[in-house]
C-alpha cells in the first residue's frame, strides 16, 4: 500500500504540448497546388512505369507461349508424329549438320526450315535476262503450288516473293566491293609492328595482367548473378544508358532459358562465329554449365539487353560489321554445355587477331567465341578451372597428342622414359592415318571448321583424271607432293618466278612474292560447297547475293585440277577436307539454278573422273584410298613442309617457290588499329576473299613415314589399300579363316551381345547388353514384372531395379554410356533415361514417338550421336541423340525389323528385315539392298560390319541366320544396262507373290509364263536359290539384266537394282524363240554368279555332282552364248545361228567332270574366255565344288566371275573382239555403274543345319568382331561362342568349308575305310575327307590364297589346272 502511494505521489503531471499551426496556413495556394500536381505526376509515373513493366512481361509471356506452342506444333505435325504425314516430302531440303564425328568428319545432314524462306518462288524472274542477280531454286515454284499453311495459331507466310527490276539494279549497285588490288595498293593501310613480339605475345602479357581481376561468384540467381556477381573490364560491357522497362522481360528471358535453380558466377561478351555468320550474344558460366546465348548483350550497368532493341549508336559490336550483306534471317541459337562434357579448348585467331577460343564438347559439337580484346585469357583461364573432364588422351584428343606436348619434339629423355610421343611420331610409326594427321595438323595449326577464313587445307593427291581405273603403283598417277600448287607446270611456273625477281615496289612497303592469291580462303571453301547449305548462303554473301558466272563455278573435277595446276594464274587452290569424306556436296540436292556456261552446258551435278563410275561415294572412297595409299604416305611429308613446315617462310619458302603476298601472314595486320570504317571493311573483305597462311608449326624438315620396313618385305604390298599384305584382316581373307574347334565360351541361353576388349571376349545372354565403357556392368529386361536391372558382368548381382519404367513390356534397349540408356518395346515408344550412379535412379530425359507399333530392335552409335530403331510396322527411325529429335525415317521393308546396326566409323546403317538386307547413309539414302533367302526358311536375326580402313571396298558386312549360318556381303559396282523411257507398263503391274514361290523352277518344267514370272520374282531371292536352277545363260542374262523382275507392288522394296528396263518386252516375246534356238534344255548350277554385265559374268562354271562316290558333270548348253547376244541385241537367235552353222559340238568326260564348266572345246578349236579375271573364275569353281561337297541346296551370290568359251569359228572371234576384256573397270556401251550388295563368304562350321558333319546346329545369334579385325566370333542359340581367326597357314590348317573328321567313315571316292593305319585327308579346295590315294593330287588354290601346291582331291585338281589354262590362254588373247 505504501509503495503504491509513493508511486502515485511521485508522478509528475502531463506537459502540455503546443498547439502547432497547420502547413496550409502558411503556405501559398500556388505552393500547394504546384508540389500536389508533382506528387500526382510522380504517382503516375509511377503507375504508368508498373503498366509499361506489365505489358513488357504480357509481350514476354505471349512470346513465351508462342513459341512453346511453334515447339508442340512443330512436333505434332512433323513427319512420322500424330497428325503427321507418314512420310516426307521430296521437297524437303536439308544442310550440313556441324556436329562432327570420328576423324572430325561431318557427315550428318539436319532439316533446313529456312530453305524456302531465304529462296522464295519469284514469278517476276522466270523470263526475266535480271534472274542472274538473284539465286533461284528450282524446286521453289513447286513447294508454293503445293505449299498449305499447317500452323493452327502461327500462320506461316507464302514462300513467294515479287522482284521488280528496280530493285535488282538498286541492290546491284549497293553492292561495290573493293577491289584486292585497291586493297592491296592501300598506302599505310596495314602498319606492320616493329616489335619483335608477335601480337600473339602482346596479348598474352596484357592478358596476364588481368587474372587477378576475375569476376566474382554470384550468390543471386538467373539475371541477379548478371548484375551483382560480375565486374569485368570496362571494354567488356556495353556503354551506360538508363535502363528501360524492357529489360525486365529481357532478365526473364534469359531465367527462363536457364531455369530457376541456375546460379550465374561469370558472364561474358561473345560472338559466335560460323562459317561467315557471326552471332553477338552471351557466355554465362552456371554452377555444372555454361551456357551461349544468341542475341543478348550486357551493359555497363550490368543488365542484360536485346541486342535487336539498342540503337546503332550505342552498340559497339565485337566484330566490326563487313561490307557483306545477308541472304536471309538469321536463327538465333541456345547451347547448354556441362562441365563434364568439355573435351578441349584451344586458343585461336579470329581476322589474325588473337581473340578468341575454341571450345570442343564430347558430343561433337564445337563453338568458335570471339571475345572483346584482352579478355581472351581470362575466359580460357575460367574454362580451365571449370572443365573437370578435359582430354588429356593422344588417341581421344582433337590435336592428336597430349596437351603439354610439343608437334616438333626432340625426343628428350623425360618424354621417352614416359612414353610421351607427339602426333607427328604417332604418325611416322603407323598408329594413325594419312586423313588423321591432316586433320591434326589443321587443328594445331588453329584452322577450324567454324571459320571459312582458316578452314582445315587438305593436298590435291590425284593428277589422273581420265582413266576409267586408278593405278596406285604409277607415281604418274598423283601430283607432285613436292611442290606448291603454283610449281604443277613448268610453264605457269616460269611465269611465277618472273613475277617475283621483278618484282619492285616503289613505296617499299609491300616485298616480292610468288602469289597474289592463296590457297585457301572462305571464297574457295565455299565455290566447293556452293550446292550445300548453309555454305550456298556464305558463297552468295561473298558474291552480292547471286552466283557466280557459270563458267566460274566448280562444275568438273578434272577442270578444276587443270584451272589449279596448269591453266590459271590466279588459281593455285588446295582441297578441303570435305573431297575425303562427304559425297553429298558434290550433288545439287537443293535443285539450285547455277547457270548455263558458254558451252551451253546446265550446271548442275559436279562431273566426276570416269574412274569414279558416276557415284560421288566411289569418288570419295577412291580419293581416300589415293591418300592412304604407299605412295602419299612416303612423299606427304614434303607438303607438310610446304603448308605447315619450314618452308612456309624464309629462304626455304624463296627456293621452294612458295611466297605468297605479306598481308597473308599472321602479324601484319591489326583491324583494331584502322580508325577509318570503310578501310576497316576493305580489310575484313581482303581476309575473308584471300585467306590465311595457317601456323607454322615446323622450323626444321618433317621427317617421313616409316615405310621401309613394310616395302622390304617379301609379301607383296597392297597399294589400293596401303596396308601390307601380311596384315591379315579377316575381311581380306573371309575364304581362308580358321574356325575353333571347341566353343571360346558358353552361356546359360541364347547369347544376345558380345563385346571384345584389349583382354577378353565378354558376352551375355539376350535381353541383355553391356553397359560401355568399363564393360563391367550389364543392363538387363524381359523379366516377368517387367522390371529394368542393372547389374555386376562378373557376380550377376542386381545393384539396381527400375520399375514402371515403361507402359509395355520392354523389348531391346541399348547403352550409348554410363550416364545414358534407351528402351523400346510394345508401346510403341522410344523413351530414353538418364542415370545417375550416386543415386541409383533413372529420370526420363525425354520419350519419342514415331512408331505405330511396338518397337522390336534399336542401337545406338556415340560416334555419330544417333539412335535407330526398328519396329514391327516394318520401318526404322533415326533420331538424334544429342537434341533428342527425330530425323529420318527407313522405309521398304517387306517384314518387321529383325536387327540393326550402324558403323562407328563411316556411319553408314544396315537393318534386316526377314531374309533382306538393306544398306543406307547416316542421312537415311539408300544404298543397297538384297534378299539372302536361300530357299530354305531362314530369318535374319542378326548384323555387324566391319569397321576398319574405311576407303577399303572389301569391307563386308556379316549376317547372322536362323540357319546357323553366317553371310558376308560386300558393296560393289556392277553393270546393268541403261534404262529408256517407254510407254510400256510392266507386264505385272498388280501382281503378288508368295514367299514359298520364291524358288526359281526348273526350266524344263514350267510354262513361258510362269518361268518369266517366277525369274522375274527371283531378284527378291538369294543368289543361292540359282544354285537349285537347270536354266541356261539367256535365263540368267534375263535374270540379272531385266530390272523389271520385281515389278509387282513390292518393288520398291526389294534390292537397289530393281528398276524399269527396255529388255522385258523384248525378252517376252522371244521366250519361246529362244527355247528353241537353244536346241534342248540343259542342266545349269551357277552358284557363283556376280550380278554385273558384262557377258562372261553371267555365265559361270558348273558344280560338280556327287553321288555315292562319283563325279557326274552336267553340260552346257553351248549355244547360249547366241542366245545372250540376241537378248543384248545383236539379232535373233536364228541368225546367230546362221552366222555359225556347224561350230557347236560337246564333250564331256567322266575323268575330268568339270572341264565343261570351264570350256567347251570343239574338235581342234582353241578356247576364248571371256571371263574378266581368270582368279574369279578359279574362286567360282572352287567355291561351287566346295558347297557341292558340303551337301548344301545351293550356293551363294559371291563377285567372282563365271567362264563363257565359245568354239573355234569366226563367230567366236566376232564375239571375243567385241565382248575382249576392257578391264575391270571400263564401262562397256548401252551400260551403266550401279551399288549392288555382293555376297563374299559364308561360315558354317558348329552352326548351321546344312551340313550333315554339324551335331548341334543352332541360330546365330550375335556376331562380334575384334577391335583388330583379325577374328570374328559367332554366338548362337545354344549359348556358345566360337571364333574365326585369319591364319598364318593357309591350306595348311582346318579352314571353315572343311568337313569333321568325326563325320566320315571311308572315302567318297573308293570307299576305303578310315583306321590307325588309313588316315584322313582333307581336299583343301572342297573340304570334302578322302583317301590319301584319292587326294595325292597337288596344285594352287588363288582363291584361297595358297600361293604353294596344297592337297587336293582329283576333281578339284581338274577343275583349277582348267582354270589355270583358261586364264593363260585369255591374257594370252588379251595381250594379243
Amino acid at each position: 500500500m505504501g509503495s503504491g502511494v509513493l508511486r502515485l505521489a511521485s508522478r509528475k503531471p502531463k506537459r502540455d504540448l503546443p498547439i502547432k499551426a497547420s502547413p496550409v496556413s502558411n503556405v501559398h495556394m500556388s505552393d500547394f497546388m504546384m508540389w500536389t500536381s508533382c506528387h500526382v505526376d510522380l504517382v503516375k509515373e509511377v503507375v504508368a512505369f508498373q503498366y509499361d513493366q506489365f505489358m513488357q512481361s504480357h509481350k514476354h509471356m505471349e512470346r513465351y507461349l508462342l513459341e512453346e506452342w511453334q515447339s508442340v506444333e512443330k512436333e505434332l505435325l512433323r513427319e512420322r508424329s500424330l497428325w503427321g504425314p507418314t512420310a516426307g516430302s521430296r521437297l524437303q531440303r536439308w544442310m550440313l549438320d556441324m556436329t562432327e564425328g570420328p576423324g572430325r568428319m561431318r557427315k550428318k545432314m539436319t532439316k533446313n526450315e529456312m530453305f524456302y524462306i531465304h529462296y522464295p518462288y519469284r514469278p517476276d524472274l522466270e523470263d526475266n535476262p535480271l534472274r542472274y542477280k538473284v539465286a533461284i531454286s528450282f524446286d521453289s515454284k513447286e513447294y508454293y503450288e503445293n505449299f498449305r499453311p499447317q500452323g493452327i495459331l502461327c500462320h506461316e507466310a507464302a514462300p513467294i516473293q515479287h522482284t521488280s527490276d528496280v530493285d535488282l539494279l538498286s541492290s546491284d549497285a549497293d553492292q561495290t566491293p573493293s577491289s584486292p588490288e585497291d586493297i592491296i595498293n592501300m598506302r599505310k593501310l596495314l602498319p606492320r609492328s616493329t616489335s619483335n613480339k608477335s601480337a600473339g605475345d602482346e596479348e598474352e602479357g596484357e592478358d596476364s595482367s588481368m587474372l587477378d581481376g576475375g569476376a566474382q561468384s554470384g550468390e543471386g540467381s538467373g539475371a541477379e548473378a548478371a548484375g551483382e556477381g560480375n565486374s569485368e573490364n570496362p571494354g567488356d560491357m556495353q556503354q551506360e544508358e538508363p535502363a528501360p522497362p524492357s529489360s525486365k522481360s529481357d532478365n526473364q528471358t534469359i531465367m527462363r532459358i536457364l531455369g530457376d535453380k541456375e546460379k550465374i558466377s561469370h558472364m561474358f561478351r561473345c560472338a559466335r562465329i560460323q562459317g561467315l555468320d557471326t552471332a553477338e550474344g552471351l557466355l554465362l558460366f552456371g554452377r555444372e554449365h555454361f551456357y551461349i546465348i544468341d542475341g543478348f548483350t550486357l551493359l555497363r550497368t550490368k543488365e542484360i539487353k536485346d541486342i535487336d532493341s539498342l540503337p546503332y549508336e550505342i552498340h559497339d559490336p565485337i566484330i566490326p560489321k563487313s561490307s557483306m550483306g545477308s541472304v536471309g534471317p538469321v536463327k538465333r541459337l541456345f547451347s547448354k554445355f556441362a562441365y563434364d562434357d568439355i573435351r578441349e579448348v584451344h586458343k585461336r585467331r579470329y581476322l589474325l587477331q588473337p581473340i578468341a577460343i575454341e571450345v570442343f564438347s564430347g558430343d561433337g559439337r564445337n563453338h568458335l567465341l570471339a571475345f572483346p580484346r584482352k579478355i581472351r585469357n581470362k575466359v580460357f583461364a575460367k574454362f580451365l578451372s571449370v572443365a573437370t573432364a578435359i582430354t588429356d588422351n593422344a588417341q581421344t584428343s582433337v590435336s592428336g597428342q597430349r596437351q603439354n606436348a610439343k608437334v616438333e619434339s626432340g625426343g628428350g629423355l623425360i618424354s621417352s622414359l614416359i612414353g610421351e610421343k607427339s602426333v607427328t611420331q604417332r604418325w611416322e610409326r603407323g598408329e594413325i592415318n594419312n586423313f588423321q594427321y591432316l586433320m591434326h595438323l589443321n587443328t594445331l595449326a588453329g584452322r577450324s571448321y567454324n571459320d571459312l577464313m582458316q578452314y582445315p587445307v587438305f593436298p590435291w593427291i590425284i593428277a589422273d583424271y581420265d582413266s576409267p581405273e586408278l593405278d596406285f603403283s604409277q607415281p604418274s598417277t598423283f601430283r607432285d607432293l613436292t611442290k606448291p600448287m603454283g610449281a604443277q607446270t613448268p610453264d605457269r611456273l616460269k611465269q611465277f618466278q618472273k613475277r617475283y625477281n621483278e618484282w619492285d615496289d616503289p613505296q617499299g612497303e609491300t616485298p616480292p612474292y610468288h602469289y597474289g592469291t592463296h590457297y585457301s580462303s572462305a571464297m574457295i571453301v565455299a565455290s566447293y560447297l556452293v550446292r550445300m547449305e548453309p555454305f550456298t548462303s556464305h558463297f552468295l554473301k561473298l558474291q552480292g547475293g547471286h552466283f557466280d558466272l557459270a563458267d566460274r563455278m566448280f562444275h568438273s573435277v578434272r577442270e578444276n585440277w587443270m584451272s589449279a595446276s596448269k591453266h590459271n594464274m590466279a588459281d593455285i587452290k588446295e582441297l578441303i577436307p570435305e573431297f575425303f569424306y562427304l559425297p553429298d556436296f558434290l550433288l545439287n540436292k537443293n535443285n539450285f539454278d547455277l547457270g548455263c556456261k558458254q558451252s551451253g552446258t546446265q550446271l548442275d551435278d559436279v562431273i566426276l573422273p570416269p574412274w569414279a563410275k558416276g557415284d560421288p561415294r566411289e569418288f570419295i572412297r577412291l580419293h581416300r584410298q589415293a591418300l592412304e595409299s604407299d605412295y602419299v604416305s612416303a612423299h606427304l611429308h614434303e607438303w607438310i613442309d610446304l603448308i605447315f613446315g619450314y618452308k612456309q617462310r624464309g629462304p626455304p619458302a624463296v627456293e621452294a617457290l612458295n611466297v605468297f603476298h605479306y598481308l597473308f601472314y599472321e602479324g601484319n595486320v591489326d583491324i583494331y588499329s584502322i580508325q577509318d570504317p570503310l578501310k576497316k571493311n576493305a580489310t575484313i573483305g581482303f581476309i575473308n576473299n584471300f585467306g590465311q597462311i595457317a601456323k607454322q608449326l615446323f622450323k626444321k624438315p618433317h621427317p617421313p613415314k616409316r615405310l621401309s620396313a613394310r616395302l622390304l618385305e617379301t609379301l607383296p604390298m597392297s597399294a589400293a589399300t596401303g596396308i601390307a599384305a601380311d596384315q591379315r584382316l579377316f575381311f581380306h581373307h573371309v575364304d581362308n579363316l580358321k574356325p575353333s574347334m571347341q566353343p571360346i565360351k558358353e552361356l546359360k541361353t541364347a547369347v544376345g551381345h558380345i563385346i571384345h576388349t584389349d583382354r577378353y571376349v565378354l558376352a551375355v545372354e539376350q535381353n541383355k547388353v553391356l553397359i560401355p565403357s568399363s564393360y563391367g556392368r550389364y543392363l538387363a529386361w524381359g523379366f516377368a514384372d517387367l522390371s529394368l536391372r542393372l547389374g555386376f558382368y562378373e557376380s550377376e548381382k542386381a545393384i539396381a531395379i527400375f520399375e514402371g519404367l515403361d507402359n509395355g513390356e520392354i523389348l531391346c534397349a541399348s547403352c550409348p554410356h554410363d550416364k545414358m540408356f534407351v528402351t523400346g518395346g510394345t508401346s510403341c515408344v522410344v523413351r530414353v533415361w538418364e542415370y545417375s550412379a550416386k543415386d541409383r535412379r533413372a529420370c526420363l530425359k525425354q520419350p519419342l514417338y514415331g512408331h505405330t507399333e511396338p518397337v522390336t530392335c534399336l542401337t545406338t552409335s556415340p560416334a555419330y550421336n544417333v539412335i535407330v530403331t526398328g519396329s514391327r510396322d516394318r520401318t526404322c527411325i533415326i533420331w538424334d541423340m544429342c537434341r533428342l529429335i527425330y530425323v529420318h525415317q527407313l522405309r521398304g521393308h517387306v517384314a518387321p525389323v529383325a536387327a540393326v546396326c550402324v558403323n562407328e566409323l563411316t556411319g553408314d546403317i544396315a537393318t534386316c528385315a526377314g531374309t533382306y538386307l538393306h544398306l543406307w547413309t547416316i542421312n537415311g539414302e539408300a544404298i543397297a539392298s538384297i534378299n539372302t533367302a536361300t530357299g530354305r526358311n531362314q530369318q535374319i536375326l542378326c548384323v555387324a560390319m566391319s569397321q576398319f580402313m574405311e576407303w577399303d571396298a572389301q569391307n563386308v558386312i556379316l549376317t547372322g541366320s536362323s540357319d546357323g549360318v553366317v553371310r558376308m556381303w560386300s558393296v560393289e559396282y556392277v553393270q546393268v544396262a541403261e534404262e529408256k523411257e517407254t510407254p510400256a507398263a510392266s507386264v505385272f503391274e498388280s501382281g503378288t507373290t508368295n514367299q514359298s514361290d520364291n524358288k526359281a523352277p526348273s526350266a524344263s518344267s514350267s510354262t513361258t509364263t510362269q518361268s518369266l514370272l517366277k525369274r522375274r520374282l527371283s531378284r527378291h531371292e538369294s543368289c543361292d536359290s540359282y544354285a537349285s536352277e537347270e536354266r541356261s545363260a539367256v535365263e540368267h542374262l534375263k535374270d540379272f539384266k531385266d530390272p523389271e523382275f520385281l515389278a509387282v507392288r513390292e518393288s520398291e522394296l526389294g534390292s537397289s537394282g530393281e528398276q524399269d528396263s527396255p529388255l522385258s518386252q523384248r525378252m517376252k516375246i522371244q521366250e519361246a524363240a529362244e527355247r528353241e534356238g537353244r536346241g534342248g534344255v540343259s542342266e545349269y548350277r551357277s552358284g557363283n554368279i556376280s550380278t554385273t554385265s558384262s557377258l562372261s559374268d553371267l555365265c559361270g562354271a558348273e558344280d560338280p555332282t556327287w553321288e555315292t562316290g562319283s563325279v557326274k558333270s552336267n553340260t552346257a548348253s553351248v549355244d547360249t552364248g547366241m542366245d545372250a547376244l540376241a537378248v543384248l541385241g545383236e539379232g535373233s537367235p536364228a541368225e546367230l545361228e546362221s552366222r555359225n552353222k556347224g561350230g557347236n559340238k560337246q564333250g564331256s568326260s567322266q575323268s575330268e567332270p568339270c572341264l565343261s564348266g570351264v570350256s567347251n572345246q570343239s574338235d581342234g578349236g582353241d578356247v576364248r574366255s571371256l571371263s574378266h579375271n581368270g582368279v574369279q573364275a578359279a574362286e567360282s569353281a572352287g567355291a561351287s565344288a566346295e558347297k557341292s561337297s558340303l551337301g548344301s541346296s545351293g550356293s551363294e551370290h559371291t563377285a567372282s566371275s563365271g567362264v563363257v568359251t565359245v568354239p573355234s569359228t569366226k563367230f567366236a572371234e566376232d564375239i571375243t573382239a567385241k565382248y575382249r576384256p576392257l578391264g575391270k573397270n571400263t564401262l562397256r556401251e548401252g551400260f551403266r555403274w550401279q551399288r549392288q550388295l555382293m555376297f563374299r563368304s559364308k561360315l558354317t562350321m558348329h552352326t548351321a543345319f546344312e551340313r550333315k558333319d554339324n551335331k548341334e546346329p543352332a541360330a546365330v545369334t550375335a556376331i562380334a568382331i575384334s577391335r583388330d579385325h583379325k577374328t570374328v566370333y559367332v554366338g548362337d542359340g545354344r549359348g556358345r561362342i566360337f571364333n574365326w581367326t585369319v591364319t598364318d597357314q593357309p591350306g595348311r590348317v582346318a579352314a571353315d568349308h572343311w568337313m569333321k573328321d568325326e563325320g566320315v567313315e571311308s572315302c567318297p571316292v573308293c570307299n576305303v575305310r578310315f583306321n590307325f593305319a588309313e588316315r584322313r585327308h582333307h581336299c583343301r579346295n572342297c573340304g570334302k575327307v578322302f583317301c590319301s590315294k584319292c587326294s595325292h593330287y597337288e596344285t594352287e588354290i588363288r582363291r584361297l590364297r595358297i600361293l604353294k601346291p596344297v592337297r587336293v582331291c582329283q576333281s578339284c585338281y581338274n577343275i583349277l589346272r582348267a582354270q589355270q589354262a583358261a586364264d593363260a590362254l585369255a591374257q594370252a588373247g588379251g595381250r594379243g
